[in-house]
């Protein structure tokens, strides 16, 4: 009850998109850089995620996930029923009509999968977490300003490498 009262209070907060490209979002209504767009769309795609899976009934565990002396994180690890699902998130600002872009699901490759895998192994052995039922998903989150944005959620994505 709580994750769908929280999600309807964030899905209306993003009614006009996650990109938040306006002047109020920057300190001293300073014109904020590219980067900063970007790791603060990504920010909010990632809270946009954790309600979405929440109100989707994932009991999530830890986001965010890292390890010394590894490469990369893992978004989000929940149990999604009994099965332990590694989720990475992507979010990317919509193409413009007439022009094409990548969709934000292809941006885990070979090499992120690789990365991935070796951080659930290592979330699995740290946490002393027996060989449970385990996937890897991919939320996708297209968003454009203005609208409200687009969640595409790939069970079972990926095998480990």
């Amino acid at each position: 009850m709580f994750a769908r009262l929280i999600f309807s209070l964030v899905k209306f907060r993003a009614r006009n998109g996650l990109s938040g490209d306006s002047v109020e979002d920057s300190p001293a209504g300073a014109p904020a850089s590219a980067k900063t767009k970007a790791r603060r769309t990504g920010v909010r795609g990632e809270t946009y995620a954790y309600w979405y899976l929440r109100r989707h009934g994932y009991i999530l565990v830890a986001r965010n996930y890292t390890f010394p002396g590894f490469k990369g994180e893992i978004d989000m690890v929940g149990y999604d029923g009994s099965v332990l699902a590694f989720v990475e998130v992507k979010t990317r600002s919509a193409a413009q009509p007439g022009s094409v872009r990548p969709l934000p699901e292809d941006a885990v490759n070979w090499d992120k999968r690789r990365n991935l895998g070796r951080m659930a192994r290592q979330f699995l052995k740290i946490h002393r977490i027996g060989s449970p039922s385990q996937r890897f998903d991919i939320l996708a989150i297209e968003t454009r300003a203005g609208a409200p944005p687009e969640v595409r959620l790939l069970k079972d994505a990926f095998a480990p490498q």
